[in-house]
């Protein structure tokens, strides 16, 4: 590898923080410069096509990053998206995100995902962007993410209607939910 690949290759990773083989070709630098820093230990491959400076830290939503990176017309959604925003406790294992139904889904194997399709509205209302990881990553808003369980059926009124009792919310809560359901 040559020097200037070298130091091209690494300045974008430091810039990027990600970098794919995709991105490395359109700078002109060839893949097996990529299989050569990640020998080295210089890079960290982290899923296919997909590479990190190593040892550079990650946060508690990297799998968000690299799953934005890899279906950049997707939208983080349902579990995700709760995790994301801080509601709740559960980690899920796949990364939830959202294509429009017309879209092609990723190719099963490549990332832990749980591919949900929506249309229309369904799939465009409530994206917001936010930056992770200095990455641009699109997840749908609480108040989405929140009509969105509804629709897969996470939860009944009825258990919807208890907890706001128990948090003391259920006066507040009762006339959004009652909109949402007429």
């Amino acid at each position: 590898m040559s020097p200037t690949d070298r130091a091209r290759l690494l300045a974008l990773a430091r810039r990027r923080g990600l970098i794919s083989a995709r991105e490395a070709s359109r700078a002109g630098i060839h893949s097996q410069q990529l299989s050569r820093l990640v020998e080295e230990g210089v890079l960290a491959r982290i899923a296919r096509g997909q590479y990190r400076l190593a040892g550079r830290p990650v946060t508690e939503h990297h799998g968000l990053v690299v799953a934005a990176r890899a279906v950049p017309q997707g939208v983080i959604c349902l579990l995700s998206a709760l995790t994301f925003h801080r509601i709740g406790t559960q980690l899920p294992a796949d990364v939830w995100i959202a294509v429009e139904r017309r879209h092609r889904a990723p190719a099963p194997g490549q990332l832990p995902l749980h591919v949900v399709r929506f249309s229309g509205s369904a799939f465009r209302e409530g994206v917001e962007t936010h930056r992770v990881e200095g990455e641009a990553v699109r997840i749908y808003s609480v108040a989405k993410t929140v009509a969105d369980l509804f629709c897969e059926r996470r939860f009944t009124v009825e258990a919807l209607d208890r907890a706001a009792g128990a948090c003391r919310v259920a006066r507040v809560m009762r006339p959004y939910v009652e909109a949402v359901l007429a």
